[in-house]
């Protein structure tokens, strides 16, 4: 009698033990940017809309680490483009952070949302300078003056990260030059106090001022 449970329990086993190298696997295919593995758990019923600990769908994790090849597999294969992950990220956010311009283009083609609420992929691409996704960004009707919840706007993020050509783009993208933080710096604040004059002279030109206020005491 031990024996026959002891066998039933093996059996009832295998299906949970299967289940969790498919998991892995999959987990591993999205880091590795492994299409081939990827293509082959999918056909075999795998979901594509798969999840880690951490709620980083497949498509996250192959947007981040730059996977090209893999995003363009799972955006066929109708992988969920907007959701997001425990800290609010999505596909396109992650790949606009570290800034890999083919995968923006394939989500950006496929439909992902530009604007939410948060940091937006803009934000995020404008803080990290890359020019080239701020410009597919606008393009793909990004919203240049969105704002996270303490304010900070893609002009305010490149002002204080120094990085003047985003700077110039997002300026031309008409953004506010003097939309401030909560705390009421602008971005011609942000640039002088990180020491980025050329920003600021720029700044300046374009109609941007000082939000700070200067307390003068009458002795």
């Amino acid at each position: 009698m031990k024996n026959t449970l002891l066998i039933a329990a093996f059996v009832l086993a295998l299906p949970l033990a299967a289940q969790a190298g498919t998991y892995d696997d999959l987990i591993s295919s999205a880091k590795m940017g492994d299409v081939g593995g990827m293509t082959a758990l999918v056909n075999k019923g795998a979901s594509v809309d798969t999840t880690d600990i951490d709620g980083n769908t497949l498509l996250m994790l192959a947007a981040r680490d730059g996977h090209a090849d893999l995003v363009d597999f799972l955006i066929r294969q109708r992988a969920k483009l907007n959701a997001r992950n425990a800290a609010g990220d999505t596909a396109l956010r992650l790949a606009a952070y570290f800034g890999h311009q083919k995968v923006v283009e394939l989500l950006l083609a496929g439909g992902a949302s530009v604007n939410m609420p948060g940091w937006t992929p803009l934000i995020y691409a404008a803080f990290k300078g890359s020019p080239e996704i701020v410009r597919l960004l606008l393009q793909a009707g990004a919203d240049v003056d969105a704002a996270s919840e303490s304010g900070m706007t893609p002009l305010l993020a490149a002002s204080r990260s120094g990085h003047l050509e985003v700077v110039r783009l997002l300026l031309n993208g008409k953004a506010d030059p003097n939309k401030a933080l909560e705390s009421g710096e602008t971005p011609v604040d942000m640039a002088l106090k990180n020491g980025n004059t050329d920003i600021g002279d720029l700044l300046r030109r374009a109609g941007g001022k000082s939000g700070r206020t200067v307390t003068i005491e009458i002795q």
